[in-house]
């Protein structure tokens, strides 16, 4: 008995270390979550949003929990913005680090941030943007960085922002900006590059013509101290031409100083007798401008035009739906590429308008250029025989001489079979008249004054009156015809005037 509880004690020493062990570990586990969930007690929480504002940190807080999507430490005192520092915040979409005194940025701050969509960097004290500052945001949308010290951008600070849309960067004290680095390729998105209220006095005409006109029309460069030229002058003629955003929106705000005075400010648009001697052509300022048209259906071809036509050139296409086009084409084989830089549209379809990019690139001259042709798919329409005045004429007359000759010739008379007769005088049911100008043989004399003009409305001459006496029809006496013998006899005058007088029963003789 003693020798089997001498074995046992050593195992009931390990389950007991174990336990605790167990315990120990537990409560770990339980602080650690709670350390991931906690929220510092002077930030506001709520759901994935954290909101420190204006609570004078000098240093970044530390417990945030991993959960937040949005982080607000605005209005504070930071001053430099450590290596790793987000490395427990791998859900951050939104960063408003804005309104503080920052002015430094390590390496690796941003490491691991490529959630990071929105990144406001706005009123603090950095003096230049150097290309490792936002590496590591590959994902990041949108960047705010007006109101710095920023005098100095470099060329591959955004080289690797594939994402980016809108970059502000107004109100700082920048002297030359790399336009050469934002370019369609590396920069598919972009659409608002606002370097307003600077101090750029000089802007390079082609690297700025070469820019895609989606950069172009949201490039704010107004309230800057350039000098006055022919060459900027133009440029921003041809912006408000197109209607660009950045002229449209700040007309006011272009200006430039003549004579290199500070004091002598002229607005592009206003005084134009400045620029009066300038000449205003799109060669001037190397702008190639194509607009083509094709009929549905249809096949387009379209050249690269650029003054790098060398044999270590490529070429690369975008289509108005932002889908990259190189050789040989693209892969339902609607657009196909050649190795001059052609693009082949077969069989225009309506989606196939649009603004087409082509981007010439030469490594060993370590240049690029941009190619814009607006495309436009129109719908056939029939096209008929010109439309001839004197043929429509001769129809219309002799389409109005058939309509009257059907209205004198074929109109029918109302009152042919159904004239009433003379008052006083009987006559027969659907007895006709033998008065009726239409049954004359011969037109009567038209001298006379027992002569009327005729009422009805299918001709126009004199026909005879029907004298009535005695309730009987008048008739005359024929002097040529009188008996001798019989000179009470009558006789009628013509057989026109006396045809009712044969169908009526009174006879003749008097």
């Amino acid at each position: 008995y003693s020798s089997t509880m001498t074995e046992s004690r050593p195992t009931h020493l390990v389950k007991r270390c174990l336990a605790g062990m167990l315990i120990i570990l537990e409560l770990i586990a339980q602080a650690a979550a709670s350390s991931l969930h906690s929220c510092p007690s002077v930030c506001i929480c709520a759901s994935d949003l954290l909101s420190c504002v204006n609570k004078n940190f000098q240093q970044v807080p530390s417990g945030l929990p991993s959960t937040a999507a949005t982080l607000d430490l605005s209005h504070n005192a930071l001053v430099r913005l450590q290596d790793y520092w987000l490395a427990q915040l791998p859900r951050l979409q939104t960063l408003r680090i804005n309104h503080n005194r920052i002015n430094h940025i390590s390496t690796s701050a941003f490491h691991n941030a490529t959630y990071l969509r929105q990144l406001d960097l706005s009123s603090n004290q950095l003096h230049s943007i150097e290309k490792h500052f936002f590496r590591e945001l590959t994902n990041l949308e949108e960047l705010l960085l007006y109101n710095n010290r920023i005098a100095r951008v470099d060329n591959k600070a955004f080289t690797r922002l594939g994402s980016l849309q809108k970059v502000y960067l107004s109100w700082n004290l920048i002297t030359d900006f790399p336009f050469s680095s934002i370019q369609e390729l590396s920069h598919p998105h972009l659409r608002i590059l606002d370097i307003s209220s600077n101090k750029l006095t000089t802007i390079p005409i082609d690297e700025v013509t070469a820019l895609p006109v989606s950069i172009k029309n949201g490039l704010y460069i107004h309230n800057n101290p350039l000098m006055c030229n022919c060459m900027l002058y133009s440029m921003f003629l041809h912006w408000e031409k197109h209607g660009f955003s950045s002229v449209r929106d700040f007309r006011e705000e272009h200006t430039c100083l003549a004579f290199g005075e500070p004091r002598a400010s002229v607005r592009f648009f206003k005084h134009y007798k400045i620029f009066e001697n300038c000449t205003l052509a799109h060669s001037l300022l190397g702008i190639p401008e194509a607009n083509l048209k094709v009929d549905i259906g249809e096949s387009l071809l379209i050249t690269c035009e650029t003054s790098l036509q060398e044999e270590h050139t490529s070429y690369v296409w975008i289509s108005p739906s932002r889908e990259f086009i190189t050789y040989p084409g693209n892969m339902n084989q609607t657009l196909r590429m050649y190795t001059n830089g052609t693009l082949e549209i077969k069989q225009a379809q309506q989606e196939d308008t649009g603004i087409y990019v082509c981007m010439a690139i030469n490594k060993r001259l370590m240049r690029n250029e941009t190619r814009e042709v607006n495309v436009t798919v129109l719908h056939k329409k029939f096209e008929g025989e010109p439309f001839n005045t004197g043929l429509t004429t001769l129809l219309g007359c002799v389409v109005s001489l058939v309509l009257v000759l059907m209205y004198l010739y074929l109109t029918p008379c109302r009152c042919f079979c159904c004239k009433k007769p003379p008052p006083h005088t009987p006559s027969p049911p659907h007895e006709c008249s033998a008065q009726s100008s239409i049954l004359s043989a011969t037109p009567p004399a038209t001298d006379g004054t027992n002569r009327k003009i005729s009422a009805n409305k299918h001709v126009v001459f004199l026909e005879p009156i029907k004298e009535v006496q005695n309730g009987k029809i008048k008739l005359a006496i024929s002097e040529d015809f009188q008996d001798a013998k019989n000179p009470k006899i009558q006789q009628l005058k013509s057989d026109t005037e006396s045809i009712s007088s044969v169908f009526s029963d009174t006879p003749i003789m008097s």
